[in-house]
């Protein structure tokens, strides 16, 4: 029997559209607030809605925290969506917050422009700026669905695997080694949000040292 997929239930995140989504691809999940069924999965969801201060404060209190930088140090695969993109990184200018320093990098605020406003939402296309198995099937510049008002700043720009414009370019999507993150809500993105979702599921956790990001996974 195939193992479910452990999807993060941290008391924020948008849990019913992602299982709306795993149903429909009849993938097997299990949602958990225990820090002990992360260590021992073998595939994970970092759902997102929210704010970065009171994710990380559930995050630290119920040990959940500690548990996500031990499982993306394991090897095995693990997708964070939207706020679950962002906490990855060591650092959130919303609220000051510290985060869980999986990858280096912080998390800004987009900067008001004429025009543009803050929280982004709404479809916006998608640029993949180099291969990973999760766009397999995938056309450049698919609409996805965003809402949010930070966006993720890796130390290392090699990471970044995807990007969309809103007044100038930023990161949608995070990838290295067995972690890819989307600022974008896939599960909310139609048909090819559904593909992206299909293809982390059926996706090993490894990538070809052609696809491969710089560096390891920090625990």
């Amino acid at each position: 029997m195939t193992d479910p997929t452990i999807v993060i239930d941290y008391e924020a995140g948008n849990l019913k559209s992602v299982e709306n989504a795993l149903r429909y691809l009849g993938a097997p999940y299990r949602l958990t607030r225990e820090p002990d069924d992360v260590r021992h999965a073998r595939s994970v969801i970092f759902p997102g809605v929210g704010e970065a201060r009171a994710s990380m404060d559930v995050l630290n209190r119920t040990g959940m925290g500690q548990a996500l930088k031990e499982y993306a140090a394991s090897g095995n695969k693990m997708l964070g969506i939207c706020i679950g993109c962002q906490v990855v990184f060591d650092y959130s200018e919303e609220r000051d917050t510290p985060c869980l320093g999986i990858v280096p990098g912080v998390v800004r605020r987009f900067a008001p422009a004429p025009g543009l406003k803050v929280p982004h939402m709404g479809w916006n296309a998608v640029r993949f700026l180099r291969p990973h198995p999760v766009f397999e099937g995938i056309p450049q510049e698919t609409r996805f669905y965003f809402v949010h008002s930070y966006y993720p700043v890796p130390t290392d720009a090699a990471l970044i695997a995807a990007e969309a414009d809103y007044g100038a370019p930023f990161a949608t999507c995070i990838a290295r080694d067995n972690l890819v993150t989307f600022q974008c809500h896939v599960e909310k993105s139609g048909h090819f949000g559904l593909k992206l979702l299909s293809n982390f599921l059926a996706w090993d956790g490894r990538l070809s040292p052609r696809k491969a990001g710089a560096g390891a996974v920090r625990a």
